[in-house]
């Protein structure tokens, strides 16, 4: 007879910490909003109990300035034809990336691929970007048929940077301040694009299906021109990372760095009524998975070998931007640093048996995975659709960038397994949505396993006789 799928008291105390964080009295915790700080509180508060201490740079806080861009609500995007303009709904059928210094107005006509582009704004379809210098912007349309389902609608039109560092181009809705290529960009949701090829002599399907066979895409011009008045505002804020240190027992001055972010999206367009992006599981429920340890250890009165550094980063969801902060204002030494076990892609949907992991032959901290891993019967696995990029989507890259040993972690599956379908339906339907919300189901036990696998990583690398070490051909 299958067990049942009820918490245990460890999952109830792990859920009583997701609960409050992706509650709907937090807004969803966007950076910097006063939901993230209390949430951010409650985050020191609960490091506090567990005997853990402030290793910020004011107590348990590092504050990190902010510069945002956001596209204001009287924007208005228009499609013209045949002399008739019908406005898109911002958002909803297009997305705008926020720019500063872009005309009042912009206004000209389509073309599809990179042919003749000088004064026209380029339509391409996601990841067949076509050459837009010269051009008047770019529009670039979701495919359907890629690696990972469009999410529309957009949550809303902001984008964050870190003060004072550079500007990078960022995705519509969330992201880093839109800089890079100057003019308008714009977002296509593709249940609306045959719109756009309408009279071409083309299909936005036909394009879609060249794609997805591998042959050359056309470059054609489009009927309907765009016109675009887009106000964009500039302003400051400062959100805070959480950092606490829990000291080690015989290397107190090596520090392994257990991470995972706090933000979320906030409160944005809705979807099915529902307008608060309460982020449980991405990433409030690894926010509670640092708690939960840091518990453990309080209860266990053990200290590991080497410290742990405890560190839950804000505005990840805007461009990593609280662990780009950190990894540039460390406050303790680099070299000190031995390693970062990041957690965000934890969605305990399904039994645990095999884990993706993101970095896995990136660094020996790969081999310790296997070792913690198979006493515990889970598989370790690397990441089969690199193409997603989702090793340079979370905070553990910052640390691999600044030459610091960084690992993460998915819930894996067998291609075609009924494992994979609940992963991609997922994805589908609360990834960065207010779906992904307190009412969700969850693998209690897939929960409770990877908590111990993640507890156990946490001591091999705190107690190891050998630090992490980049491999060669990966420095």
């Amino acid at each position: 007879m299958q067990a049942q799928n009820v918490p245990t008291a460890a999952t109830k105390s792990w859920w009583t910490h997701v609960r409050f964080l992706a509650g709907d009295e937090l807004q969803g915790r966007d950076t910097g909003s006063e939901g993230y700080k209390t949430a951010a509180r409650y985050v020191q508060e609960q490091f506090e109990r567990a005997g853990l201490k402030p290793a910020g740079e004011k107590g348990y806080y590092q504050s990190v300035p902010l510069r945002v861009l956001e596209v204001r609500s009287e924007s208005t995007v228009e499609l013209i034809r045949d002399g008739k303009a019908r406005a898109l709904a911002v958002n909803l059928e297009v997305g705008v990336t926020p720019r500063m210094g872009l005309p009042e107005v912009v206004e000209a006509p389509l073309v599809f691929g990179g042919a003749e582009v000088a004064g026209k704004i380029v339509v391409s379809l996601a990841g067949f970007v076509s050459p837009s210098a010269g051009a008047a912007g770019t529009i670039l349309i979701d495919n359907p048929k890629g690696l990972e389902a469009p999410r529309w609608p957009v949550a809303y039109a902001k984008s964050m940077a870190v003060e004072g560092g550079p500007a990078r181009a960022g995705a519509v809705g969330g992201g880093t301040v839109g800089g890079g290529a100057a003019g308008l960009a714009l977002r296509f949701n593709p249940e609306f694009a045959e719109e756009l090829f309408a009279g071409s002599g083309h299909t936005f399907a036909e394009i879609v299906d060249l794609a997805a066979a591998g042959k050359p895409l056309p470059s054609f011009p489009l009927v309907p021109r765009v016109r675009a008045a887009v106000r964009v505002t500039s302003s400051t804020l400062t959100s805070d990372n959480i950092i606490a240190v829990l000291p080690g027992s015989e290397l107190p001055d090596e520090y392994v760095v257990v991470s995972a972010h706090l933000d979320g999206y906030g409160v944005g367009t809705p979807v099915k009524g529902d307008r608060i992006y309460n982020g449980a599981f991405d990433d409030a429920a690894c926010v509670a998975n640092l708690i939960e340890l840091a518990g453990e250890f309080r209860k266990s009165g053990k200290k590991p070998r080497r410290s742990l550094l405890f560190a839950v980063f804000t505005g990840e969801e805007k461009g990593l931007l609280g662990s780009q902060y950190f990894n540039g204002h460390l406050t303790i030494l680099k070299e000190k640093i031995v390693a970062d076990i990041n957690l965000d892609y934890i969605r305990p949907l399904f039994p645990l048996t095999i884990l993706t992991t993101l970095g896995l032959e990136e660094s020996t901290l790969g081999e310790v995975a296997r070792k913690v891993a198979g006493p515990l019967g889970i598989r370790i696995q690397p990441d089969n659709e690199p193409q997603r990029g989702l090793y340079r989507r979370s905070d553990q890259f910052n640390f691999i960038r600044n030459g610091i040993p960084g690992i993460a972690f998915i819930f894996g599956y067998e291609p075609g397994s009924k494992e994979e379908g609940l992963y991609r339906i997922w994805y589908r339907d609360r990834y960065h949505r207010p779906q992904d919300d307190l009412q969700q189901p969850v693998d209690w036990a897939g929960a409770e396993k990877f908590q111990q696998f993640f507890n156990a990583m946490a001591m091999a690398v705190a107690n190891g006789e050998e630090k992490p070490v980049m491999k060669p051909a990966r420095q």
